[in-house]
């Protein structure tokens, strides 16, 4: 190469080096001077809607204190949540909407295993991070998947809690009555394998209908194979169903439910007239009333003069998740995009959110293994 053609080389190096300093770097979907557009399909209506209401109050909750104290690194929090009727195909709908046309940032929120695995190839294929599912169902974490975050424990950990607990106590006939879904048969089989481990006896499953309004037959299955304790994999309005006519068919067995079982405790109690009393869940987040975890006392600050009023697990988990996830934006400082998102929560290692932790990792996006079982009483409070 002459002289000549090593000077244009080098000024042809500079121009364009000069031209790209002067040029406006392409903005990040969802990011602008002001704002950061999040979004979210869930349930809002039908027999599972306290679920997803509960969990975007939590959600919102948390924005809207973020976004009191100036947001993050300057941009405030736009949360838009589209109902999906706990319809998978709805999901994907919404889930093309948010990334199409709203153009966000990231997905929050999503509810129901199903709805999250019709969703999953669309965020995955423009790269958007999905961020606490209320979903525990453990086939879905076996895979590592680069854009999904979990918070929740899985339900798998929630179960193994249960059957470790009736091996300790001898309750060792088992039922299970499962939701009739991908959610439901999923769960189920994980069920199955610990229990076996636990050398425990299964002597009966039955599905059940998602918008069952009589439990009256399962009822009678239930008592003709005499077992010493029932597990109930399902969630939404068909729990409150069983347990009234498990309780009715003078059932005495020992109920267990999964953290997503009854989404409004209280309202459930109200309509059961007592029935609640004595059933058992797992609980993947402290009780929001204990303010000794320092998360829930920041929990109820936040709700202010509503705070009796809050005393509800699906909101406190919905709290918790967006406290994790403006964390990670806050990590990913000022020039946000979206695998610095992405890199900002496989930086946190076993981070305290207020006496309450997540773990991530490059290979670890599974978040908490928080859980605790509980106990309803007649009013639909929980004591340990």
């Amino acid at each position: 190469m002459n002289m000549m053609s090593r000077v244009v080389r080098w000024n042809w190096v500079m121009f364009v080096l000069a031209l790209a300093a002067v040029l406006p770097v392409r903005a990040e979907p969802g990011v602008s001077d002001t704002a950061i557009a999040v979004g979210q399909s869930a349930v809002f209506s039908g027999p599972v809607a306290a679920t997803g209401n509960n969990y975007r109050r939590g959600i919102e909750l948390y924005f809207e204190q973020a976004n009191k104290a100036g947001g993050v690194h300057g941009r405030k929090l736009q949360l838009t949540a589209l109902d999906d009727a706990y319809d998978p195909k709805r999901t994907v709908e919404n889930t093309k909407l948010l990334i199409e046309q709203n153009k966000v940032f990231a997905l929050i929120g999503y509810v129901a295993t199903a709805n999250l695995i019709a969703a999953m190839p669309l965020a995955e294929e423009a790269k958007v991070p999905m961020f606490a599912p209320l979903v525990g169902t453990t086939s879905i974490r076996l895979k590592h998947n680069h854009y999904l975050f979990h918070v929740r424990a899985s339900y798998k950990t929630e179960l193994a809690r249960i059957t470790q607990q009736l091996a300790v106590v001898g309750n060792d006939k088992v039922a299970v009555v499962y939701q009739d879904s991908v959610f439901g048969k999923s769960n189920l089989d994980t069920l199955l394998e610990l229990i076996k481990a636990e050398k425990l006896q299964v002597v009966k499953t039955i599905p059940m209908a998602i918008a069952a309004t009589s439990a009256a037959d399962i009822a009678a299955q239930i008592k003709e194979a005499s077992p010493n304790v029932i597990i109930m994999i399902m969630a939404g309005t068909m729990t409150e169903v069983l347990i009234r006519d498990v309780r009715a068919a003078g059932l005495g067995a020992p109920l267990y439910t999964i953290s997503v079982g009854l989404a409004d405790a209280k309202a459930s109690a109200a309509r059961l007239n007592g029935a609640l009393r004595g059933v058992i869940t797992a609980s993947i987040v402290p009780s929001p009333t204990l303010e000794r975890y320092g998360v829930v006392k920041e929990y109820r600050k936040a709700l202010g003069t509503s705070a009796g009023s809050g005393d509800n697990y699906t909101v406190l988990e919905g709290y918790i998740a967006a406290k994790a996830f403006v964390e990670g934006l806050r990590r990913a400082g000022r020039a946000l995009t979206r695998e610095h998102f992405i890199a900002a929560l496989e930086g946190f290692g076993n981070l305290d959110l207020g006496d309450f932790r997540v773990d991530y990792s490059p290979k670890n996006h599974n978040g908490s293994s928080f859980v605790e079982l509980e106990m309803y009483t007649a009013a639909g409070t929980l004591i340990r």
